[in-house]
Parts: structure tokens; sequence; C-alpha cells
């Protein structure tokens, strides 16, 4: 059985726990929160859940800000600070770190390829 919860597949073989981190936007710890409120075992298997169990989590889930919504809110955060052209902005548009790295000797991965936006 796959679970699909916000527009994403969770394997049946994973243990909710862990499955519900494939959700762009919810890690471990949001995870246990979640399953938690919908009161369900974070170690059974996916494929387990009865139909209240996902009906729960699913109505959790709908509370958080994930996936589409949450990817649009990041870009548009990005793009107001490339509008202001604030400092971070700058760091966006040059393609560098954007949290205060040292980029003289570190920073390789994040400074090679790609174009300029």
């Amino acid at each position: 059985m796959v679970l699909r919860i916000a527009g994403v597949y969770i394997p049946g073989k994973k243990v909710v726990g862990l499955g519900l981190t494939e959700i762009f936007g919810i890690g471990k710890a949001t995870a246990l929160r979640v399953l938690s409120e919908a009161e369900v075992s974070p170690e059974k298997k996916v494929a387990r859940l009865s139909e209240a169990e996902v009906k729960r989590i699913r109505s959790v889930v709908s509370e958080y800000t994930v996936e589409g919504e949450l990817r649009r809110v990041v870009s548009m955060n990005i793009k107001r600070l490339l509008e202001i052209r604030s400092w971070r902005g700058r760091c966006h548009r040059r393609r560098l770190p954007t949290r205060g790295q040292r980029t003289k000797t570190n920073a390789r991965t994040r400074k090679r390829g790609g174009s300029v936006v």
C-alpha cells in the first residue's frame, strides 16, 4: 500500500515517523509532532495504518505550510530580497552563500557552475 499525503507518495514499507519526512517542509521533529497530534505511533509501518489514522494524519498535515505552498513562500521571500537589493539578495543573485560563511577557501560547490540570475 502506498499512502498519498499532500500530493506526495509515501511507500508502504517505511515507518510513518520517517515516511512523513518525504513531504517538503516536514522534518523529523515536525513528523513526530504531527503523529502525536494525530495519536498515531511513529514506529508503525505505513502499510499497517487504518483509514481513520490516515484521515487524522492528513487533517493535521493540512494545518502546516508544506510542498507547493511552502516552495512558493520561499521563492517569494528570495524575490523580495532581490528587489530590495539587500545583502542577502545580492548573495542570492551572485550565487554565493547567504548566511555569512566565508568564501575565500570554502563554498566551492555554491560558487561553481550555473548561470547568474
